[in-house]
């Protein structure tokens, strides 16, 4: 994924004629911004025709696309199936091969009458689960509910939906009275002296809780979520009909997504959710300006917003977005909250906005000693960038000077774990490979109608050549893919972990669609996140469906399951290419992979995740739970067994300890908050057998090379 690169210049020309084309072909004064059905149809011409012509394989729009379009939006707006019913499915079906000829023709008469109907269902739910909420449920009727919801029928009228949701409260009941009733007799066992809560307290508690929760649930349905916000899940039922990763963000998601990409946004440094009372400050971001001011804390609530000078904004009833929006601002500019302290004072707190930067997107490294050698691990969430100003950190600079401190420790060996890294930028990712080679390809890029390209490392320079392993799992998806092949193929490290990575080989672009429209008055029109290229292997090869196969294969709790780009119905196929010319490492890593699978073998934890994921995968399809209080216990119970046994996994602990580089040790002393962070994620470590195993891979590669660098391409065959 990424925006604009230099090598991507030529595809540009397939997006100016578009720019042309659309401002040929809109010229709309629009009425009102809210709730304009002129601005949906342009919405809905304007990403068809850019897909059309931009996507990299772009599909015919007809009466099969539209059935999958039908389909794919009511799964959206009604996955648990419990708002329509069948008279309202017999009004929608007439429509199901019509979307494709109504997309053609702007009309949106579908989308107007699902969604009506669909507020009209929600603002009738609320009668109905209060009624069922409003007295006892028998827990000693013999009664069982199926919540495999895909193949659930949809209820043939009123009175059998009421019975769905009867059924859903009642099972959602059962589960919470289990859990209190545990949560009694630990307390009666810690105190003999405590009363326990009798089954009727706690059943009437658990109703009051689930009757509070679908209140505030369905009161954000109904202030937070407006037109734009359901049309957006419209579009998106259309726009990923092309394949998973095309994806239309309205203005809202598309700052999300930015400050998710770049991990930097400018305001004050606060999280906010929304209570029944207002908004409260959920937590301060480390070494944000409302965290340096020392004023502001978690658990205050927002009463009112000011710019500057200007008089204060009731917020009241306000929406949380709308909210968020009047506190962000530019670098430099000053906000002032009103806020109802914990203690139940009332507070004006003026606060400077600057540049926040959210820590946990960032790349972040560790040391840890095993037999007196010490070793390097850099753990990667994403390959961020900032699209709008490459001056900012990225994770290509991030990670060379993380490596720069790592040397600086004199580590044996370096670890990049890339373990749950869904991707990002492709010229990061590039770049970043280039730090682990002296020269040669990366990757290879082709896009519809053309040759391939390949692109290769930057430059020459070699930032470590020592042993390097690359962890990764199910959900390590395409620049981390990108990364592990490129490290595979050239035997410039092993690569560990689940089975095989995501597989997503597709690189996508994101266009602003405001660009396309002359004198838009309409707002802000939001992007198109499309697929424009696929990546392959150096070697030729596609990760696409496929993924990144391990070197060595841990067992993992998801492995009997298939997972990934493979599982998703509009995933572009596997394909492969000519490789490009690269030379390998001379280096044979054969003992250090048989020598790894012996430990895993022998390893009782190992065995242990592994029996788990044989449970999760023949429980995979018992969908049918019991509603009687006796039988609900004796299936929790041999469940129970079964997790109390597994729980040893998540207990396990593999003693090592591991450390803060100097740097970061300063920084402790004046950010608590970061410390905290910093030794929940060595505590994580320490419990993960994974890591321990990739110490003992890395140690044997240190053995193998006998100190020398990689890149001086030992003959060791």
């Amino acid at each position: 994924m990424k925006r604009i690169v230099e090598f991507m210049k030529r595809n540009y020309k397939v997006i100016l004629l578009i720019t042309a084309l659309s401002a040929i072909l809109w010229s709309f004064v629009p009425s009102e911004k809210k709730e304009d059905p002129e601005k949906d149809k342009l919405l809905l011409e304007l990403l068809t025709f850019v897909l059309e012509k931009g996507h990299y394989s772009p599909i015919e729009l007809n009466d099969d696309f539209s059935k999958k379009v039908y389909k794919k939006y009511l799964e959206n707006i009604d996955p648990t199936k419990r708002f329509f019913i069948q008279s309202d499915m017999d009004e929608f079906s007439k429509y199901e091969t019509s979307i494709d000829d109504m997309i053609k023709s702007k009309d949106i008469t579908f989308f107007n009458l699902t969604n009506s109907r669909l507020l009209q269902r929600m603002k009738e739910s609320r009668d109905i689960y209060e009624n069922v909420l409003s007295k006892p449920f028998d827990f000693n009727s013999k009664e069982t509910i199926n919540v495999d919801y895909d193949k659930l029928p949809i209820s043939k009228n009123k009175s059998e939906l009421v019975e769905r949701w009867r059924k859903q409260l009642k099972l959602s009941a059962l589960s919470s009275i289990t859990d209190k009733q545990k949560l009694e007799e630990d307390k009666h066992k810690d105190d003999a002296s405590y009363e326990m809560k009798s089954f009727e307290v706690i059943e009437k508690e658990v109703r009051e809780s689930s009757l509070k929760s679908l209140n505030e649930y369905f009161d954000f349905i109904e202030k937070e979520l407006d037109r734009d916000d359901w049309f957006a899940i419209f579009l998106n039922s259309i726009v990923e009909r092309f394949d998973p990763h095309t994806f239309y963000f309205s203005p809202d998601d598309k700052e999300k997504f930015d400050v998710s990409m770049s991990g930097t946004f400018q305001g004050i440094g606060a999280r906010l959710q929304k209570k029944e009372t207002g908004v409260e400050i959920s937590e301060l971001i480390s070494g944000g300006p409302a965290w340096r001011g020392k004023e502001l804390e978690a658990g205050d609530l927002i009463l009112k917003v000011a710019q500057g000078k200007d008089e204060p904004l009731d917020i009241a009833g306000m929406r949380l977005d709308d909210v968020v929006k009047k506190i962000k601002g530019p670098k430099g500019t000053e906000v002032r909250l009103t806020v109802k302290k914990v203690d139940g004072t009332i507070k004006v707190i003026s606060i400077i906005r600057d540049e926040v930067e959210t820590e946990e997107t960032f790349a972040k490294s560790s040391v840890v000693e095993k037999e007196g050698k010490k070793y390097g691990i850099i753990y990667l969430p994403k390959f961020y960038i900032s699209f709008e100003n490459k001056e900012n950190r990225d994770a290509f600079k991030d990670v060379a000077a993380e490596i720069e401190k790592l040397k600086a420790q004199n580590i044996d060996g370096l670890i990049m774990d890339l373990r749950d890294n869904g991707g990002g930028s492709l010229e990061t990712v590039v770049k970043m490979v280039g730090l682990f080679i002296p020269d040669g390809p990366i990757v290879q890029v082709k896009a519809p109608g053309r040759n391939p390209e390949i692109l290769p490392d930057p430059d020459k320079k070699v930032q470590y050549d020592g042993p390097l392993v690359v962890m990764i799992n199910n959900f390590s998806a395409s620049a981390s893919e990108i990364f592990a092949a490129a490290i595979q193929d050239y035997k410039r490290g092993i690569v560990v972990g689940s089975k095989h990575s995501y597989g997503k080989g597709t690189v996508q672009n994101v266009i602003d669609l405001n660009q396309f429209i002359r004198g838009n008055s309409f707002g802000d029109l939001g992007a198109l996140k499309t697929t424009i290229q696929k990546f392959y292997r150096i070697n030729g090869g596609s990760t696409q469906r496929e993924g990144v196969k391990s070197d060595i294969v841990f067992p993992d709790r998801f492995a009997y399951l298939d997972m990934g780009e493979r599982d998703e119905e509009s995933a572009l196929p596997w394909d492969k290419i000519a490789p490009a010319k690269y030379e390998p490492l001379n280096i044979n890593y054969d003992n250090v992979i048989a020598n790894s699978k012996k430990r895993i073998a022998t390893n009782n934890t190992f065995k242990l995740i592994d029996e788990n994921a044989k449970w999760i995968y023949e429980r995979k399809d018992e969908n049918v739970i019991s509603l009687n209080l006796i039988d609900f216990n004796k299936e929790i119970a041999i469940a129970d067994a079964k997790i109390k046994k597994f729980k040893q996994i998540s207990e396990y602990n593999n003693k090592f300890q591991f450390q803060s580089l100097p740097d970061e040790l300063a920084l402790f002393e004046n950010d608590t908050l970061l410390k905290q962070k910093r030794e929940r994620w060595h505590e994580e470590m320490q419990k993960d057998v994974y890591i321990e195993e990739t110490l003992n891979v890395i140690s044997d590669i240190k053995l193998l090379t006998k100190g020398k660098g990689l890149t001086q391409k030992l003959s060791m065959n």
